[in-house]
């Protein structure tokens, strides 16, 4: 009875992961340098507003950077983050809070440790338009849910 319990909770989990694979959006043409300055740009005006010195980095659907910018007084460490939280969403074609999710659930969600360039904190989130995805943003330098905020605006200036 055991063993069967454990199927069906495996099944159960495995129709779950299917499901959202299929809500995953698909790539498009990679972002150009004039979007992703307004990109940065856009999550620069949210972090001055909070006064949060941040790191922000866009890059296209291929992980490369396109624009980058670090503010006055960001942390060092800030510098790489921003870039790893922008290349793992457009790698892995979702927010790096999702990572930071499994990795805070324990048990199997501790294996997105081990998936290479996937950044499991908040901060980083894919950008689309159009309904693909043309590249991603990562922002580090203040709390995790505070770099998601202005990440967030930056996916904002996406038109």
């Amino acid at each position: 009875m055991k063993h069967f319990c454990l199927a069906v909770v495996a099944m159960a989990l495995a129709a779950v992961s299917i499901g959202a694979y299929a809500q995953i959006p698909q790539y498009g043409t990679s972002i150009n340098l004039e979007m992703a300055k307004k990109v940065v740009a856009a999550a620069e005006v949210e972090s001055r507003k909070n006064n949060w010195p941040m790191a922000i980095a866009v890059v296209d659907n291929a992980g490369m950077l396109v624009a980058y910018v670090r503010m006055d007084n960001t942390q060092t460490a800030s510098v790489q983050v921003a870039i790893d939280k922008a290349v793992s969403s457009a790698m892995y074609r979702r927010p790096t809070k999702a990572f930071q999710d499994m990795v805070a659930g324990g048990g199997a969600g501790m294996r997105a440790l081990g998936l290479r360039g996937a950044s499991p904190v908040e901060g980083g989130l894919p950008l689309l338009l159009d309904g693909k995805i043309i590249g991603g943003i990562g922002v580090s330098g203040a709390n995790a849910d505070q770099d998601g905020v202005a990440a967030k605006a930056g996916v904002d200036a996406v038109k």
